[in-house]
């Protein structure tokens, strides 16, 4: 143990001598007043440049280098797509630990924020339990369901090391153009409302348990509303219409007293979100009463304005990819300088310290290591499975050739998806942009289809092989993995389009026209215009993007469960639907779907 951490063990007391000590009340009102003065107190005791470091967050690779963290007062530091803290749970809470000792041997000694993009599950952890993503739970529509997730989320990100997540994304869809649609609950803001109080609730909890994380509510606000579902573009729409549309699953998470609320990289109105006084501070802080941390996205000081993202109301940056040290200077110059104001500084600094002691972290600053073992645990996966289930949507059923009998003596399983845990979890899923490989744990369709049969299973995976003579053809197609601009139809990264690729038209054309009954399971982060293979197919399965337990849809076929999704978007019938800026919902009655939102059939009894 360093010399420095004997001095943090023997400073905390004196912070505590000044600041009140630990509440012991069952009031939550008392342990707010508590609260409150101990982030009074210990504010008091600040210089500017903790201040501005409390409002910094760094990854923990390439951002900093060995001593970054106490000789710049660093308040949060995020894990993504880059280097990994080790290769075992236990060496990213170790990972953690140390800099977390490294944050407490300060003057002051102000644990850090540990943060990660978990939305749908640890994602980031290869082996964790991997839940539909929110696109599916919307599909599902079960708020006890949601929250159960949550909670689990929350346990396993505890278990390998963090503390605050950056999820749920409470966006609503206007154009499935729009490569996030997935990450977003539904087109339907009542149902988004609904199912972000059970988010919230299940990640929070009882905040200051170890079990429990800071939600983050994302991204603020018109992230899914862009014009031509672009992602960062336009939100060309007025005040009644973000009013009516848009707010209220913040105002929702408001109320659930969630921790921390994410500016988005759009526009509104020509002005980008993160340098939006009259939408951050003035409708967000002031008029819902948010009292916790509004945070930036990826390099939003360098991107979106510099100290006017500060003005606007963000409280802490992500001061990431070279931008650290520019922040932490011209933020300091600001206040010098009269620009920046330091009761700004003050405002977004008592909003960090509320959460951190509202997590506890002056208390119990690590992550528990007994928490390891529940890591991707059967329970947890059983509750995964149970969100694949609920969240398939059936759209066809022609002559009720499903269920499947299990009794079937030969069943042609086709395609690539079908055998394959990462291209059915889609983006966010152990890496950035997803995986096109298997990863530990997960189930495949496939082989919940071959557990589930009592007859021939084939796997034809590129339907090249002569299967003709098949009793039954189960076709697993659709998008292969991306997030954010990258799964955007129509950017230049990509040649991504809003209908199957032709290898994928023809795995169903090669057998339906053989005249094999053909069963086809759509895997895939939006409604794709496949009008012409729903119609050539016996029965067709919206699975959206089911995660690590793929056996969950072979229940369903079978009939173990019955079907129960409901769409959460209203499904295109042609490309043309989205010549304009949005395509077709619920709320617009100017371009007729395919399906309405809230369609689905069951098996009849």
């Amino acid at each position: 143990m360093s010399s420095s951490f004997h001095k943090c063990q023997i400073f905390i007391p004196l912070i505590f001598t000044v600041i009140g000590c630990k509440n012991t009340s069952n009031s939550k009102v008392d342990k707010g007043i508590v609260i409150e003065k101990k982030v009074d107190s210990l504010l008091k005791l600040m210089t500017l440049e903790e201040k501005i470091g409390q409002m910094t967050q760094v990854r923990h690779f390439w951002d900093i280098s060995k001593d970054d963290v106490a000789t710049k007062f660093i308040g949060s530091v995020i894990h993504t797509q880059g280097i990994n803290p080790g290769e075992t749970a236990k060496e990213w809470q170790q990972k953690f630990i140390k800099l977390q000792k490294q944050a407490l041997s300060t003057r002051l000694g102000i644990p850090l924020l540990f943060g990660v993009d978990a939305v749908h599950g640890q994602n980031t952890y290869n082996g964790a339990t991997i839940f539909p993503h929110n696109i599916g739970l919307g599909a599902a529509a079960n708020e006890e369901l949601v929250e159960k997730a949550a909670r689990i989320t929350a346990i396993e990100a505890q278990a390998t090391g963090f503390n605050w997540v950056f999820s749920p994304c409470i966006a609503i869809p206007f154009n499935e153009k729009w490569g996030r649609v997935y990450e977003a609950f539904s087109e339907s803001t009542e149902l988004t409302e609904r199912l972000t109080k059970a988010s919230v609730r299940g990640h929070q909890g009882n905040l200051s348990a170890a079990n429990t994380v800071i939600a983050t509510a994302k991204h603020f606000i018109g992230d899914g509303a862009t014009d031509y579902g672009i992602e960062g573009g336009e939100t060309s729409l007025n005040a009644q219409q973000i009013e009516e549309k848009l707010l209220a699953p913040y105002k929702a998470a408001v109320k659930e007293d969630i921790g921390a609320v994410m500016a988005s990289f759009n526009t509104v109105t020509g002005t980008s979100m993160h340098a939006h006084k009259e939408l951050i501070t003035d409708a967000l802080k002031i008029g819902m009463n948010f009292k916790g941390i509004v945070v930036s996205d990826w390099k939003g000081y360098s991107r979106f304005g510099g100290n006017n993202i500060i003005n606007a109301g963000v409280d802490m940056v992500m001061a990431v990819d070279g931008d650290l040290d520019d922040f932490q200077s011209e933020v300091l110059k600001g206040v010098e300088d009269g620009s920046v104001q330091l009761s700004r500084i003050d405002d977004a600094v008592r909003r960090i310290l509320r959460q951190k002691f509202k997590l506890g972290l002056f208390e119990n600053p690590f992550p528990d290591a007994t928490l390891i073992t529940k890591i991707g645990s059967p329970d947890h996966r059983k509750v995964a499975k149970q969100a694949v289930r609920e969240s398939l949507v059936l759209l066809k059923n022609e002559n009720k050739i499903l269920p499947i009998n299990k009794a079937t003596q030969k069943i042609v399983v086709v395609g690539e998806h079908a055998d394959n845990s990462g291209l059915q979890s889609g983006g966010w899923t152990v890496n950035w942009q997803g995986t096109k490989e298997n990863y530990k744990g997960a189930t495949t369709i496939l082989k919940g289809i071959k557990k589930q049969s009592k007859g021939k299973v084939i796997y034809d995976k590129n339907a090249t092989g002569n299967h003709f003579d098949a009793d039954l053809a189960i076709i697993v197609v659709g998008e292969n993995p991306y997030a954010e601009f990258f799964g955007d139809i129509g950017h230049e990264s990509n040649q991504l389009e809003l209908t199957l690729t032709k290898e994928h038209q023809d795995y169903i054309k090669n057998y339906q026209e053989k005249g094999v009954k053909t069963v086809v399971v759509l895997i895939s982060g939006r409604p794709l215009v496949v009008a012409d293979q729903i119609n050539k197919s016996d029965a067709f399965i919206a699975a959206w993007l089911p995660g690590s337990e793929g056996d969950g849809v072979a229940e369903v076929l079978f009939g173990d469960h019955n079907f129960s999704g409901k769409l959460p978007h209203s499904w295109p019938k042609s490309v043309e639907d989205f010549n304009n800026k949005y395509g077709p919902n619920f709320w617009d009655n100017s371009i007729e779907p395919l399906y309405p939102l809230g369609f689905g059939l069951t098996y009849e009894k």
